[in-house]
């Protein structure tokens, strides 16, 4: 369950009182919208799948795999499935090396989803153990799905270009930069971020 309107609201309206260029961000482009994925197993996957591929070839593969395992693509009988079986499903060779890591942690209960560090960096720690799920991916996961208030993607192209325009920077800030401007944000800075995706193609800033 990712930040509730409300959520997003207090904390956007927390950081406005210090941050002259969000409040006025706020009054040009209005508060976003909650961004909210399911947490779990299923939703992981889902990014494994979706990885370097159109939107449109991903659900096309997410289809095919819950034609051949169900709904619920348990990991245990997706690790039970051949090469070929997979590939046929739309998964190449790396993606099913990624999914089957996933599946691995989910089934030998080294990686429990219902469970994960309170410590954002420690999660974020075994969030990347799973092949194929970098930085990036695993701080989406931990601010769409488990809704972690300080969750701040500092890598992320859209969030670097968004927080450039909301300060009304001369360039786009370095990863580095991004990550220095917001920690007078703490620790409402995954509001921050879900309102520099909402500002990325803004018109009215």
């Amino acid at each position: 369950m990712g930040l509730t309107a409300e959520q997003l609201t207090q904390g956007l309206d927390t950081v406005a009182a210090g941050e002259p260029a969000i409040a006025s961000a706020l009054a040009l482009a209005g508060y976003p919208e909650p961004r909210i994925r399911e947490t779990g197993y299923r939703t992981l996957l889902r990014t494994i799948v979706g990885q370097q591929v159109s939107v449109a070839a991903a659900s096309s593969m997410w289809r095919k795999l819950e034609a051949q395992l169900g709904e619920d693509i348990p990991p245990e009988l997706l690790l039970e499935q051949d090469f070929d079986t997979l590939r046929a499903c739309g998964l190449s060779r790396q993606k099913q090396g990624y999914a089957r890591s996933l599946c691995e942690l989910v089934v030998s209960g080294e990686l429990d989803l219902s469970d994960l560090p309170a410590d954002d960096e420690e999660a974020i720690a075994l969030l990347t153990r799973i092949k194929g799920i970098g930085r990036w991916s695993a701080e989406i996961y931990l601010l769409f799905a488990e809704g972690r208030a300080d969750i701040w993607p500092a890598g992320d192209l859209a969030v670097q270009v968004g927080i450039g325009r909301i300060l009304g920077l001369e360039e786009r800030p370095s990863e580095k930069a991004t990550r220095e401007l917001a920690e007078g944000w703490r620790p409402h800075r995954g509001a921050v971020a879900i309102l520099t995706w909402h500002c990325y193609n803004n018109p009215a800033l």
